[in-house]
C-alpha cells in the first residue's frame, strides 16, 4: 500500500507519525530497513522536520531504533517481545469477550454492535485465496477492536492500542498461511457466536485464540530467524 501525500496542517507531526506507524505495521517499511528522512519527507510531501519529530515518537514506541552513525532503522521483530505482547493480549482479549457476553446476557448490548460484529464476519466470508494479506490484517484488527468496543471497557483499548502496530507486523507471518488463516476466522466465528448468545465461555475462547496466534507467530518468527542466521 503506497504512502500518500499529506496536506500541511497544525497537527502535521501527528499525521506523519500515524502514517509512518501504519507503514511499519503493514511492512511497507520492513523490519531492519534503514530510515532515510529525506526520502520519507519527499514521499509524504512534507519537510524533514515533522518526519524527524515523528520518528522520535516511533522510537519511543519501539518501532524504530538507533543504528549508530547510520541513523535509524525499523526495529526487527523480536520473538521474546512478541511473546510478552501476546500474553497480555490473550488476557485482555478474553476479558473483552467475557464482558461483551455479559452485556448481552444482561440485555445491555446495543443491537447495532452485534450487527457490526456480524458484518465483519460476513466480509471475511468473501475473502478468497487472492485477497491481499493487508486486507486480511485490517479485518482481523477490526474484529478484535469490535469485541473490545462491545466490552464497554475503554481501558482495554487504551492498554492494547500501543501494541497493535507490533502485532500487525507479526500477523503477516501467519495470515499468509492458508490453514492458519482459515482456522483463525473459524475461531472468530465461534467467539462471536458465544458473545451473541451471552455465553461466558466467550472469555476462554477468545483467550485461547490469542494464545494460539501468539504461539504460531512466535514459532514462525523463530524458524525464519534461524534460517536467516544459517544462510
Amino acid at each position: 500500500m503506497p504512502m500518500k501525500l499529506i496536506d500541511q496542517s497544525p497537527i502535521l507531526v501527528d499525521r506523519v507519525y500515524e502514517r509512518l506507524r501504519q507503514a511499519i505495521a503493514l511492512a511497507d517499511l520492513a523490519p531492519g530497513e534503514r530510515i532515510r528522512q529525506a526520502e520519507l519527507a519527499e514521499r509524504l510531501g512534507v519537510s524533514r522536520q515533522p518526519v524527524s519529530h515523528a520518528l522520535q515518537l516511533l522510537k519511543r514506541d519501539g518501532l524504530v531504533e538507533e543504528t549508530g552513525r547510520k541513523g535509524l532503522k525499523v526495529t526487527e521483530i523480536d520473538p521474546a517481545h512478541l511473546r510478552e505482547i501476546y500474553q497480555v493480549r490473550a488476557a485482555l482479549d478474553g476479558l473483552a469477550a467475557g464482558l461483551a457476553a455479559a452485556r448481552v446476557a444482561e440485555g445491555r448490548m446495543p443491537e447495532a454492535e452485534l450487527k457490526n460484529l456480524a458484518a465483519i464476519l460476513h466480509q471475511a466470508d468473501s475473502f478468497g485465496d487472492d485477497t491481499p494479506v493487508v486486507e486480511r490484517i485490517a479485518l482481523d484488527v477490526d474484529f478484535h477492536n469490535q469485541v473490545i468496543v462491545m466490552s464497554g471497557n475503554r481501558r482495554i483499548a487504551e492498554t492494547l492500542e500501543p501494541q497493535f502496530s507490533h502485532m500487525m507486523r507479526s500477523m503477516r507471518l501467519v495470515l499468509d498461511i492458508g490453514g492458519f488463516r482459515e482456522s483463525a476466522w473459524e475461531h472468530h466465528t465461534e467467539i462471536a457466536r458465544l458473545i451473541a448468545a451471552g455465553d461466558a465461555a466467550a472469555e476462554g475462547a477468545a483467550r485461547a485464540h490469542a494464545e494460539n496466534a501468539g504461539k504460531e507467530t512466535e514459532a514462525r518468527l523463530t524458524a525464519r530467524q534461524s534460517l536467516k542466521n544459517t544462510a
